[in-house]
């Protein structure tokens, strides 16, 4: 009896093993991680890995071989993008004035916080002036802050834009005061004053490998190929203009193609809409886009084209977080359709990763062999043996239902 227990516990320990190694072998690529010596270590992508994964990169695993095991390590996917943290500072307004320069606001901040942006909002439809900042700490000497700084609002049937942010080096006045240099009377509705604080961007840079620009119509189409699939979530057009414009234009990513009998059909899809200007730096962010083209598409109406100088493209810094629990042979598995997400336990509030960690250094790409199912051959490989054969068996029955006749 016992030797009979021994035997199924030897049949599902075999088993088991089998469905450990099948989990690795699912995937379509792995390379091996060097030096993992604690419990936690970073594991930077590398662009290799952007060209086989998924869309939405869940198809991403840390597996550990041990003899006849495999480990799953469980890990947080780190995007190195930055955020801005805004904190809104107390203020009042004390008064507003006006004289041949312009319109005055005086603000009173009432805590003594540093201060890098105001958020002026007015009722005005269209408008471009010029402002003047200063701050002071008994409003008997002022200080410039921001001197003929530019702020507009185009709103036509080509164009609705608005920018109205006083942006400005950290600032530590009690008093400050803006001045509007217009003799139209701005309306202002609202102001915000506060402070951002910008994390530090982890933002590789990717080289364009090609730029077409054509125009069609009165579109300038801008098409863009890294010649490789990248995660990209930052584009920054040059125009070397030093005329005002304001030009309404969209992002878009190259995500599928299709070979029909007319020829490749390509399906494009949007990741950004914006206004390109004068007054901003042309530079825009947006969600993680894994693509290897994108084309941007600018609205010019009835305007001359702008000259395109060139556009840099930039991606965040794709980190794991991982834990290895047990010492193993460990690779970073990857390249699998309709992969789920992982759950882990780690992901759960209350799991503290160390704040300094090391990073692991990774092998080369290695594609993971899948097994082949032996296929049985046929018995008659060649067709003029199956015709042999059948016209043998024709034969025999026939003859075997002549002598019947003749018997009878």
């Amino acid at each position: 009896m016992n030797q009979i227990k021994n035997k199924i516990a030897l049949l599902l320990g075999c088993f088991c093993s089998l469905c450990a190694f099948a989990q690795l072998d699912t995937y379509d690529y792995k390379m091996q991680l060097s030096a993992v010596d604690s419990l936690w270590h970073s594991i930077e992508l590398p662009d290799a890995v952007f060209g086989e994964v998924a869309q939405d990169i869940m198809d991403i695993r840390v597996y550990g071989v041990k003899e006849n095991d495999t480990l799953e390590a469980p890990y947080l996917m780190k995007v190195g993008s930055g955020y801005f943290d805004r904190k809104a500072v107390d203020f009042k307004l004390l008064n507003t004035a006006s004289n041949s320069k312009g319109y005055y606001f005086t603000y009173e901040v009432t805590t003594e916080e540093t201060i890098n942006r105001i958020h002026l909002d007015f009722e005005n439809k269209n408008f471009d002036w010029k402002v003047v900042l200063e701050g002071s700490q008994n409003q008997n000497e002022w200080f410039t802050i921001l001197d003929d700084y530019r702020v507009l609002s185009i709103q036509n049937e080509h164009t609705d834009y608005r920018f109205s942010n006083l942006e400005f080096p950290d600032a530590k006045y009690r008093f400050y005061r803006v001045l509007v240099k217009t003799q139209e009377k701005p309306e202002l509705k609202s102001a915000k004053i506060s402070v951002t604080v910008k994390s530090i961007n982890k933002l590789k840079q990717y080289t364009v490998a090609s730029l077409n620009i054509n125009q069609e119509g009165k579109t300038t189409i801008l098409d863009l190929d890294l010649k490789k699939r990248l995660p990209i979530s930052y584009l920054k057009i040059n125009v070397p203009e030093e005329i005002d414009y304001y030009r309404n234009f969209r992002i878009e990513a190259l995500l599928d193609s299709v070979e029909t009998e007319k020829g490749w059909r390509y399906s494009y899809s949007e990741i950004y809409y914006g206004t390109l200007n004068r007054i901003e730096k042309n530079e825009f962010t947006f969600p993680t886009t894994l693509a290897q083209k994108f084309r941007v598409s600018i609205q010019n109406n009835d305007n001359q084209p702008l000259t395109i100088a060139g556009v840099s493209a930039k991606g965040y810094v794709h980190e794991l977080h991982a834990r290895f629990s047990k010492p193993a042979t460990y690779y970073l598995a990857y390249g699998k359709a309709n992969d789920r997400k992982p759950q882990y336990d780690i992901a759960k509030a209350g799991v503290k990763i160390p704040k300094e960690i090391s990073s692991l250094t990774l092998g080369k790409v290695q594609k993971i062999p899948k097994k082949t199912i032996a296929v049985v051959a046929p018995l008659f490989e060649n067709e003029l043996w199956l015709w042999l054969v059948m016209a043998l068996v024709i034969l025999v029955i026939g003859g075997f239902t002549i002598k019947m006749m003749q018997k009878k």
